[in-house]
């Protein structure tokens, strides 16, 4: 059963409860494989997302940051040999840049690994996702990126949400005719495990240009 993790980001260490989560669901702990959002930046190391998982008594044997330094051929082996496949929060624009030339999406989409993804990671985890100044983008032109695609949805991960529900209801209404969205701020998850969907925090659903919030279901 494939277990995909959308999370925003946390500013400390995972809550108890989703950090008890995460222990139950990642069970194989040889291998993680973190996929930077700077790959050109390699003091971009994952070590604040990997102290999350460490607070949570999560550890593994071997610690893997794919950027430049690995070749393509090297990274795309660690992605198929990884227990866990972490994407980095960061720079989406560049993970997304990264991910298709270093061939990655499909060797992460036939992977039995839990992934993960923290902000612009899960962005990048979800099958489109807008780019547009409106959402902290540096670009003048709107355009819709694909993703990995691990899931059916798009992901707005890490943001403001509560003093721009209505912007981003306008910014996303086009985009959420086609896909429905999964809209959270800071300390929140999104957890997809077989066919069942479940949201930890403020998490809201933008579907036919209508917004809702979540109920907590984790």
């Amino acid at each position: 059963m494939k277990t995909h993790y959308y999370l925003g980001w946390f500013n400390n260490f995972f809550p108890e409860n989703l950090g008890r989560l995460l222990q139950e669901d990642i069970t194989d702990r040889k291998s993680l494989a973190m996929i930077s959002s700077n790959p050109s930046i390699y003091e971009d190391d994952g070590s604040t997302e990997r102290s999350w998982l460490d607070q949570a008594g999560i550890m593994f044997d071997e610690y893997h940051v794919i950027n430049y330094q690995v070749n393509k051929e090297d990274a795309q082996t660690k992605i198929q040999n990884a227990s866990v496949i972490f994407l980095l929060g960061g720079n989406t624009l560049k993970q997304n840049s990264f991910l298709v030339e270093y061939e990655l999406s499909d060797s992460i989409k036939k992977s039995s690994a839990v992934v993960m993804g923290a902000s612009a990671g899960a962005i990048n985890m979800s099958a489109k996702w807008l780019c547009s100044k409106n959402l902290g983008y540096n670009v003048e032109i709107s355009s819709v990126y694909d993703g990995i695609g691990l899931d059916n949805f798009s992901v707005l991960s890490h943001f403001d949400l509560e003093n721009n529900i209505a912007l981003v209801q306008s910014e996303l209404s086009l985009l959420s005719e086609e896909i429905n969205i999964y809209a959270s701020n800071k300390d929140c998850a999104v957890r997809v495990k077989g066919d069942k969907i479940d949201v930890f925090g403020d998490v809201f659903l933008i579907s036919h240009s209508k917004i809702q919030k979540l109920n907590e279901t984790l």
